[in-house]
């Protein structure tokens, strides 16, 4: 008997799509498993009925079934695209979503343009993978910035990222504001945790570290925590911008008013819903 053939791409992405995987994802998938870039999906089209070898479909079919049990991609494939940039990603930090980048837009809407002659001093706080501070970085590249992690192993993506991106970002180990005692910044920037400790929707984020998801009984914890010693880190006119969850925009606004911020505002993720809120120290 002869064996059965090798399956082609195009089979291989349509039995992943019947199993119930996003188009998007499944090529990405396949992508990776091909030692391709994920985002190379022109070499699939033209690849299409190119046949597979049994080694990669497998390594396919085992990522898809990972997939499909509530894994992120980044993590399968070790590499997430934000603002332009290519980040590695792993289990250690949060999966970067793109509505994040809504953050990103804000702040760069108060940083100067190159040339200005001004080098502000940017400070993100729970940095993760590293990805709004070297966003910020890579998009002005005059600013002084410093990314603060409580985690070892989180810094150690950011530091890779950084060095991979020749982006020039001070990192720094500890709980929010203890690694920069006494200085002060232009502008805060924080993605911190923000779902409540017993949130139904944990169980779905299973795979990310739960130290970046969760945050006490209702989710602002360190939210507070931060807000209420930003102004003693920030230049007079300094700006504090905060990610937070999409019904926590008014809690969010009452503990800047309460900490003597002003001029506060918001922005709305992709979706439309209120995901981000900052103010300005006067």
């Amino acid at each position: 008997m002869s064996p059965h053939p090798a399956p082609a791409f195009a089979s291989l992405l349509q039995q992943a799509q019947s199993a119930g995987l996003p188009r998007l994802e499944a090529q990405m998938l396949l992508l990776h498993s091909a030692g391709r870039p994920t985002q190379d999906r022109a070499w699939l089209l033209a690849h299409a009925d190119d046949h597979a070898s049994a080694a990669l479909a497998e390594h396919f079919e085992q990522l898809c079934q990972r997939r499909l049990a509530g894994e992120p991609v980044a993590y399968l494939t070790g590499r997430k695209a934000f603002y332009g940039l290519d980040l590695h990603i792993n289990p250690a930090v949060l999966d970067p979503r793109d509505d994040t980048e809504t953050l990103v837009d804000w702040a760069l809407a108060l940083l100067p343009l190159d040339g200005a002659g001004i080098a502000a001093r940017v400070l993100d706080l729970g940095t993760g993978s590293g990805a709004i501070a070297l966003a910020l970085q890579s998009q002005r590249p005059q600013l002084s910035t410093t990314a603060v992690d409580a985690s070892e192993a989180a810094l150690a993506v950011a530091q890779r990222n950084a060095k991979h991106l020749r982006l020039p970002v001070r990192f720094l180990q500890g709980s929010w504001f203890a690694p920069v005692a006494g200085e002060r910044f232009d502008l805060i920037v924080s993605n911190p945790p923000y779902i409540a400790a017993a949130d139904p929707h944990l169980q779905a984020l299973g795979h990310e570290p739960l130290s970046a998801l969760a945050s006490g009984a209702d989710g602002l914890d360190d939210i507070r925590q931060i807000i209420s010693a930003a102004p003693a880190h920030l230049q007079a006119g300094g700006w504090l911008l905060l990610e937070h969850g999409f019904e926590q925009g008014a809690a969010v606004t009452a503990l800047l008013a309460a900490a003597g911020f002003t001029a506060i505002a918001q922005r709305q993720d992709l979706a439309g819903h209120t995901r981000c809120t900052g103010g300005r120290l006067q």
